[in-house]
């Protein structure tokens, strides 16, 4: 067994190069700016059967809105291996993508004092 390493874990969830290798099909890059950590990501299909575990997982989670970041998390790998099966996602139309600064477009902020007493609130905190 591996110093530090959890028994519990198996060599599929351990996270290590190898496996990660695997998961991306030896990409190390995505092809798209699509994705940043805060982009919000939304399914538009079910998932279909022979599709890779991880396509499988993305897709469940998406079923509402979940940042990148989020979804990083919840799927237990590290965000640049997950914006890689998101661009096999987006690419055959499985699921839409959108920064939430785009929902916002046309809208006004709030007068910058209202948003100084904000952060000085948050500051406080």
């Amino acid at each position: 067994m591996t110093p530090g390493r959890d028994p519990g874990r198996g060599p599929v969830d351990s996270g290590e190069p190898d496996r990660l290798y695997v998961v991306t099909g030896g990409r190390s890059r995505t092809h798209e700016d699509s994705f940043d950590l805060v982009t919000l990501v939304v399914s538009e299909a079910e998932p279909a059967r022979g599709m890779q575990s991880e396509h499988i997982r993305i897709l469940q989670l998406c079923r509402r809105p979940m940042a990148v970041v989020e979804l990083s998390s919840y799927v237990g790998l590290p965000v640049g291996v997950v914006k890689i099966l998101l661009c096999d996602l987006l690419d055959t139309g499985l699921i839409t993508a959108r920064h939430p600064s785009s929902a916002g477009r046309g809208r006004q902020l709030p007068p910058r004092e209202t948003l100084k007493k904000v952060l000085l609130a948050l500051q406080k905190l």
